[in-house]
């Protein structure tokens, strides 16, 4: 069977990346109808304000002001109350809430010290993202170019466990890449600086033209928007790189201050719009986009908000100045998935009905409950497309229902079949339901 690339190259056309396109012939390897689905960690750090957070029982995320946001997809978002991430060990609740999130599995023993808790070190098992990537490797039907992305939004260039979810596998946490620059280059390799971009898609001249007039008008309008979008990322990007947008400041001497650039709501939403041309593309089936780090002193001066980030957390609830900033930056979270969603439902399915949100699972997780108590007890899980579309609405699963149960939904959603993930004790009851 001819393949996708060998077919392109007999049309001539070999630099850039195309969108799947329905009306060409069906490659091995490439997508297959009705079985397309994507799944995207988003994480945004130091737990929320649950008085702000969680919706009535009606559900209405209109009525919750951190996620009000979300209120044009209620009918695609789930809210999870009762979730806890019940991994023990070594590690303060800070590492152990960042690294063990995703991997359900505790933390070796090290000397990262954190807190008074005893010290540790990486996570001692691989992360659902990269699990469900590995199953889907596997299947030629469902192998991708790059089999995950790991996508970076202000992270600190330092690794340690409070700056990584995502794990290969025990002791190899994986870094996100931060920079869209290295992201665009990253995905087709054709940057010649950070100063200037040479187009992605001029290579193809006339082919591109010549293939167009081939394809059904469905697809026509595709290959259209791909263009589009790539060409509107790199104008942006050069831009940005004129206007020094996207230079990020020398720290402060201070370890425990972290800067993030004033630019930063711009370098998030290219960082999106390059995961979700990915997905498009189908180079990815699995993504992770990471907000900051865990115990994160981002100062979010576009929000006027000028101490840091993980210092609000914990100050007590009767700081109403302090809520009320904390308030305001999990509602600017809840925007980036806003946009997210907004995004990849505006954009069609290749040789599906829909558009990308409906076969995409995006869920919002944070390290914490909530900060100045430091707890993993109700987690605030948000799922929004794909998974959260089943049974929408507010949902409160129990107490302290082990995260490592989400974990393995997502897995058996994506159809990697597993009995259990992490700490095996954890999965007696097996994946979790809500209804």
């Amino acid at each position: 069977m001819t393949s996708r690339r060998q077919f392109l190259q007999k049309l001539g056309i070999t630099g850039a990346a195309l969108p799947f396109l329905s009306s060409l012939p069906s490659f091995a390897g490439g997508p297959t109808a009705g079985n397309k689905k994507r799944l995207i960690f988003m994480f945004s750090p130091n737990g929320t304000v649950p008085t702000k957070f969680w919706p009535d029982k009606e559900g209405n995320l209109a009525n919750s002001p951190i996620l009000a946001p979300l209120a044009p997809f209620q009918g695609q978002t789930a809210v999870l109350k009762g979730i806890s991430n019940r991994v023990g060990g070594d590690g303060d609740r800070h590492m152990r809430g960042m690294s063990c999130l995703l991997t359900g599995a505790r933390l070796h023993p090290g000397n990262i010290q954190g807190g008074s808790d005893s010290p540790a070190g990486w996570a001692s098992a691989i992360s659902i993202d990269q699990e469900i990537k590995n199953f889907l490797q596997k299947n030629e039907a469902t192998h991708t170019r790059f089999g995950s992305l790991e996508i970076g939004v202000a992270v600190p260039e330092r690794a340690d466990p409070w700056t990584r979810m995502c794990y290969a596998g025990s002791n190899q946490p994986l870094a996100p890449l931060d920079d869209p620059y290295q992201m665009l280059n990253k995905l087709y390799g054709r940057s010649k600086g950070r100063q200037t971009y040479a187009s992605v898609l001029d290579s193809l001249g006339s082919d591109l033209k010549r293939v167009s007039k081939s394809l059904a008008a469905e697809d026509r309008a595709m290959l259209e928007q791909h263009m589009t979008l790539v060409r509107e990322m790199e104008r942006k990007m050069e831009v940005a790189a004129k206007a020094g947008e996207l230079v990020h400041p020398e720290p402060e001497l201070d370890p425990n201050i972290e800067l993030v650039n004033d630019n930063t709501p711009q370098i998030a939403r290219m960082q999106m719009d390059l995961l979700i041309n990915a997905m498009a593309n189908d180079m990815t089936r699995i993504g992770s986009l990471q907000f900051m780090r865990s115990v994160g002193q981002a100062r979010m001066r576009w929000l006027d908000i000028n101490e840091g980030h993980h210092s609000l957390s914990h100050e007590p609830d009767k700081n109403n100045d302090a809520q009320a900033k904390l308030e305001k930056i999990n509602v600017w979270f809840a925007e980036q998935l806003a946009y997210l969603a907004q995004k990849l439902h505006d954009t069609p399915e290749a040789g599906q009905d829909g558009n990308m949100l409906d076969h995409t699972t995006i869920v919002w997780v944070n390290e914490l409950g909530k900060g100045n108590s430091h707890t993993l007890d109700d987690l605030p899980i948000v799922i929004v497309g794909g998974e959260g579309s089943k049974n929408p609405g507010f949902h409160n699963v129990g107490q302290k229902v082990p995260h490592n149960r989400l974990l393995l939904t997502l897995a058996q959603s994506m159809g990697h079949n597993i009995e259990t993930f992490g700490e095996k004790k954890w999965c007696q009851e097996g994946a979790l339901k809500w209804s």
